[in-house]
């Protein structure tokens, strides 16, 4: 069986950094290229190149064949019948005027000055903006005929203050949009209510004490919830770590969670409005449908390729993707989240009797036994149901099925953004989202 998949691919990105009202960087770059990926005699052959005309096309494609061929070498093997189907159908996202170098530069210099002149006590300021668009035409043997248009928005303010030792202490907010910068409203009229409620939490880790340590009630707002569902479990539901020996591939069908939990990855749409990170099809051709990973607290499928999907003798889900026009199509994730349930934030802090309350997350990792580590950037003490005071920086560490099964709250409002990136021996841009969740977990402290 022969299969084949061309891309072409344009990818243009820019960041600009501003410290203390000094612009520190400012950087745009376009990377574009078409590949060609070959399925024959049971092995793959990939090849990528600069060149996106016709004649370019037609040499990067017959290098592929070449790359399969030579692989052929290392014997025999059967051709799997490649799931997946065909699209046609073009998707671009079209939204405000987009703002110049010159606009971008102005706002954030307006931005730092705002901070500075109404709160007279910090010590440095960080304004990091930034968009991307991805391009993709692609077209397979299969009959697909696709044009795909990602593009996302980020906004990452930054206040610093010191403490009364004199030790730095830095809150962030962070902001992300579909689009450009253009369509991401991050004006200081939009932004002062949430610059105030900053630096409030910039004030009270000023004075925040020491967690202690151990296994305690949490209450994770929704972004820290939606980093835990992406990481921890996300992760270890992509079908080929699966079929490398991830631990989900044993609990298909079993209870992975509490039955308040379930948890999806969103092709394109979620409650009839597209997502950040739209996939109508993936960079195989393949219809782009949602991946129900976990349905009230019970493991129930995977995210998969076509390939993957020829191998556990399921449907495809369309969650092969590339990030950059040199890179093959791996199984990634698009729009993960753990979905709303009926309870209100105050009411789960106020039930939880002594704890911590998580704000906030820096970064987090994970293996494909679902054990994870995340930094908590901000958080509070709660005490017989009251948010006390702010902790410091700590680390949240654990199996996330058992955290996830320990769920006895989950919040009615939903979070959303798509302002970082996974890594997977490639970059990749997607969403995550959820609601605030009450469960247990292990805090790092004295």
């Amino acid at each position: 069986m022969s299969y084949c998949e061309t891309r072409r691919h344009e990818l243009r990105k820019s960041r600009l950094l501003m410290v203390d009202g000094n612009l520190v960087s400012n950087t745009r770059s376009v990377e574009a290229g078409a590949s060609a990926r070959i399925y024959e005699g049971g092995y793959w052959g990939f090849a990528a190149s600069p060149a996106t005309d016709a004649e370019g096309l037609s040499r990067v494609t017959d290098k592929a064949r070449r790359n399969a061929a030579a692989m052929a070498r290392f014997g025999p093997r059967a051709a799997l019948p490649l799931p997946g189907g065909r699209y046609r159908g073009e998707h671009e996202f079209r939204g405000r005027a987009p703002l110049s170098p010159k606009d971008c530069v102005e706002r954030m210099a307006e931005l730092h000055a705002w901070c500075v002149d109404r709160y007279p006590g910090l010590k440095s300021t960080r304004v990091l903006v930034g968009d991307e668009h991805h391009r993709k035409q692609l077209a397979t043997s299969e009959g697909s005929e696709v044009l795909n248009s990602i593009q996302r928005a980020l906004c990452y303010l930054t206040l610093i203050a010191e403490d009364a030792h004199g030790a730095p202490v830095e809150v962030s907010e962070q902001l992300s949009s579909k689009g450009h910068l253009g369509d991401l409203d991050w004006s200081v009229e939009a932004l002062a209510p949430a610059l105030d409620r900053l630096h409030e939490h910039l004030q009270a880790k000023r004075v925040a004490v020491a967690p202690r340590g151990g296994l305690h009630n949490v209450v994770m707002a929704a972004p820290l919830a939606g980093m835990l569902a992406h990481e921890a479990m996300g992760h270890p539901c992509e079908a080929d770590l699966v079929l490398g020996g991830a631990v989900t591939g044993d609990l298909l069908g079993q209870r992975v969670a509490s039955d308040l939990v379930s948890m999806v990855d969103f092709a394109h749409s979620f409650e009839g409005r597209e997502v950040m990170i739209p996939v109508y099809a993936d960079d195989e051709g393949t219809p782009a449908r949602d991946a129900v990973l976990i349905r009230n607290g019970m493991l129930t499928e995977f995210m998969s390729s076509r390939e993957t999907a020829a191998r556990l003798g399921v449907a495809a889900t369309g969650s092969a993707r590339a990030y950059a026009p040199g890179d093959e199509p791996l199984v990634r994730m698009r729009n993960t989240a753990i979905l709303p349930g009926r309870d209100k934030l105050d009411d789960m802090v106020a039930g939880m009797g002594d704890g911590y309350l998580l704000l906030k997350t820096v970064n987090g990792q994970a293996d494909s036994t679902t054990e994870f580590m995340f930094g908590i950037s901000l958080a509070y003490e709660v005490r017989d149901g009251r948010v006390g005071r702010a902790i410091r920086d700590t680390t949240i560490s654990g199996s996330a099925i058992k955290v996830l099964q320990s769920v006895d709250a989950v919040s009615d409002a939903m979070h959303w953004s798509c302002s970082g990136y996974c890594g997977k021996k490639q970059l990749m841009v997607v969403s995550m989202g959820g609601p605030a969740l009450r469960a247990q977990v292990h805090v790092g402290g004295e």
